[in-house]
């Protein structure tokens, strides 16, 4: 994809306390890209992805980020309480909040056009004044990913979003991010340790794996051919993808 990088990581070390877990990773996001943070449980991608959003600094390196950039983050969806009896439409409008904003108590014109509009692209409308906790998991993460496009971001990252999902629901959960991607321009990085998604919608990948002293990144075609990713995940990739066709609304 063309374009200014929303974010630039050059040569960072990623870890906590000044311990880095990784070797030095270069990367740019732009706009339009798909990238796909892959590696097994405790790899790193979790710790690559908090630094990636500024909630870690890096151990060594630099991370450029665009002017202005908005970010917007979809945990897992187990991170949310399902005791609290919230309304989809009520939790998709939390996304507007951002700053002080929260202590408007109403939510003007521009707020509710953001929702509506949030909403209509992730295709939960109907499911309005449902309350969160009674949804299907697939219903559970059109919500979450409307809930942060409420905030116009120009990169949306997301923390294992297929999770506990089978393989319809996670064709469908990664064609709708494709078609964000292609109609708003939006970035999205993916957490993720399921690959079905990286041959078909993933533009760039990064691989880690902090037990083999691991951080490989660039555009898709020349990660998957490398024989480190080969070694790992060939196998998998050549497994067909579930057609996102085949999946129902319900």
């Amino acid at each position: 994809m063309s374009g200014q990088p929303l974010l630039t990581l050059r040569q960072v070390r990623v870890g906590y306390s000044g311990q880095a877990i990784l070797p030095p990773l270069g990367l740019a996001v732009r706009p339009g890209d798909v990238w796909a943070l892959v590696g097994r449980n405790g790899a790193g991608k979790t710790t690559l992805m908090r630094t990636m959003l500024g909630l870690l600094p890096p151990v060594e390196g630099s991370i450029h980020t665009a002017p202005g950039l908005r970010r917007a983050y979809v945990p897992q969806r187990g991170d949310y309480d399902l005791t609290v009896p919230a309304r989809v439409i009520d939790f998709a409008r939390g996304g507007t909040d951002v700053g002080w904003s929260f202590l408007r108590p109403w939510h003007g014109k521009a707020e509710r056009a953001r929702v509506a509009d949030a909403m209509e692209r992730t295709d939960t409308v109907a499911l309005s004044h449902r309350a969160f906790a009674t949804l299907s998991e697939g219903q559970k993460q059109r919500v979450l990913i409307a809930r942060a496009l409420c905030s116009v971001p120009a990169l949306l990252v997301l923390d294992e979003p297929t999770s506990a999902m089978d393989p319809a629901n996670e064709a469908a959960v990664f064609a709708l991010l494709d078609r964000l991607r292609q109609d708003l321009r939006v970035a999205v990085v993916i957490a993720s340790h399921q690959l079905s998604f990286v041959p078909r919608y993933a533009s760039h990948i990064a691989l880690v794996d902090r037990d083999d002293g691991v951080a490989l990144a660039g555009p898709a075609p020349d990660v998957m051919s490398s024989p480190t990713f080969r070694h790992r995940y060939g196998s998998l990739l050549d497994e067909p993808a579930a057609d996102p066709r085949e999946v129902s609304r319900g």
